[in-house]
Order: structure tokens, then sequence, then C-alpha cells
């Protein structure tokens, strides 16, 4: 009976129409009307940098801001509006499953057929049209994005910067964001720059982090009741894709190895969350934006 009712309540919350769902596509927007914010990402970066200090909400929203406006950037979101909403809704369902709910939570489908997801600092989460059409059902799609949340949670990107090991990717990034600015041609290199700022999101994280992530999200989405086990399938397909196909020899080569994570996963979590593998799975509208 548990199990019903949470996944009722996921179906109430996946039909209520969510004010963030479309805030993605106006970051490059803001920012390019907002050349203060953007001194802001550079200062804050810098601050990061230099002071190695605790990065307060406000300057991690203005980085991942920053962040998520570069992807946008050279990879717009998929022009499909039902998607989108669709992604938005299950994201935040999940999200406010969190012990943050209230933060800024954004997500969106970027139009790239790479298999890749990211998560930047302050709350926006967004994967490939890539993933998403890897994925079988929605208790997969809610163990993705409760993976990014995940990093998000654990201020895995910015733990890295302080850390050293996103600094010269992070500049690279910035660089090119400011590039863009600068009009057409300087939109192509800043757009160009996406590859580093790839590189933000891929060598500043350590494999640990990426176990944590998948083990804490795999919690998440128990808590907001889905199967669990669900984030397994979707490594299970990852492992079956040949490593020398391009769509994803990035994240093969900045992530541990599928079977990597799922051994972890059989160390770790094992069965302890078997009780909750029966939490939703497939939903009709996730078939039906396929």
């Amino acid at each position: 009976m548990k199990h019903h009712l949470i996944s009722l309540a996921v179906a109430a919350v996946l039909v209520t129409p969510l004010v963030h769902a479309f805030d993605l596509g106006k970051l490059v927007d803001k920012l390019n009307e907002n050349p203060d914010l953007l001194n802001a990402v550079s200062g804050a970066v810098q601050n990061t940098i230099d002071a190695n200090r605790t990065i307060g909400p406000k300057e991690e929203a203005a980085i991942g801001d920053g962040l998520a406006a570069n992807l946008l950037g050279a990879a717009p979101l998929v022009n499909d509006a039902a998607l989108q909403r669709y992604v938005n809704q299950v994201g935040e369902w999940v999200a406010s499953r969190s012990e943050e709910p209230n933060l800024n939570w954004r997500f969106g489908v970027i139009d790239s057929p790479n298999v890749n997801g990211f998560a930047t600092p302050g709350g926006t989460i967004l994967i490939t049209r890539g993933l998403y059409q890897k994925l079988n059902g929605e208790a997969e799609l809610a163990g993705v994005l409760a993976h990014e949340i995940s990093h998000v949670l654990l201020h895995h990107h910015i733990r890295a910067i302080q850390a050293g090991k996103g600094r010269e990717a992070m500049g690279n990034a910035l660089q090119g964001f400011a590039s863009y600015k600068q009009g057409d041609t300087a939109r192509q290199i800043g757009a160009n720059a996406l590859s580093g700022m790839s590189e933000v999101f891929v060598r500043g994280l350590d494999k640990d982090d990426e176990y944590e992530a998948d083990i804490r999200g795999m919690v998440l989405a128990a808590r907001a009741g889905y199967n669990p086990y669900a984030l397994v399938s979707v490594l299970q397909t990852l492992s079956a894709i040949n490593p020398a196909d391009s769509t994803v020899q990035l994240m093969f080569s900045t992530h541990p190895a599928p079977n990597d994570r799922l051994n972890k996963i059989d160390q770790v979590v094992g069965d302890k969350l078997e009780r909750y593998a029966n939490g939703a799975e497939e939903t009709q509208r996730f078939h039906r934006l396929r």
C-alpha cells in the first residue's frame, strides 16, 4: 500500500505544470543582457580559486548559470516543449524529495547525439538527447536525474574547482563564454569552448564522486517512489555500448566504466534497497514522448 500511495503521489506531481520548465532557455539571454552577471561569474570563480573558501549559494548559482549558459550556447534545448516540461516535472519531483527541495532546480534535454549528463552548481541539470533515447522507462530517467541531483547536493564540482583540478578548464570555459558575447564569429569560438566546458565536469570529478552520486542517487530515487535499481539498468545499457562508439567516447573516457560502477553499487548497496524495488517504473507519458 505504501508504494502504491507513493506511486500515486508521483503521478499527481507529474501532471502539475511547473513554473521553471523553460527557464533554461532564457539563461543565455539573461547573461547577454547583464554584463554584471558575467563579471559576477568570473569574480566568483576567481574568488573560488584564490581563497579556497566556502562558496555561498548565490555564488554557486552564478557559477552554475554561466556554465549552463555555455552548454546551451553550443547545444540548445531540444525543440520539444512537451519533452522539456516532462523532464522538468520528473526532475522537480525527485529533487523535492532531497534535502534541498527549494533550490532553483531546472532540468532540460539538450540537442546532442552524445550520451552524457551534466549538473551545474546551483541546480541546473542537463542530459543529452542521446542519453534520453537510451532510457527505457521513467524510473531510469528518474535514476539519471537523481544521480545528477546528487552531484549538486554534494557540491562535487565546487569541491573539484577548489581542489585545483578544474581551474584551467573553468578558465577556458569562462573565456569561451566571454567570446560568445562578442558577436557571431566569437559566438562560434565560445561554442567551441564547450569541449573545455565538458572538461570542467569531467576532469574536476574523482571516480569516488561518481560512485557516491550513483549510490546517493539510488537512495533519492527510492525516496521519490521509483525503483532505485533502474539506475542499474541504465548502467547495464551503457555497458553494452561499444566503447569505440563516438557518442560515448567522452563519457567513457571521463567516468568510471559502467561495469566498475555496477560493481561498486553491488558492494555498497547490494539488496539493501530491495524493499523499494517495486516502486514506479513505467508511465504512459514517457513512452508517448519517445
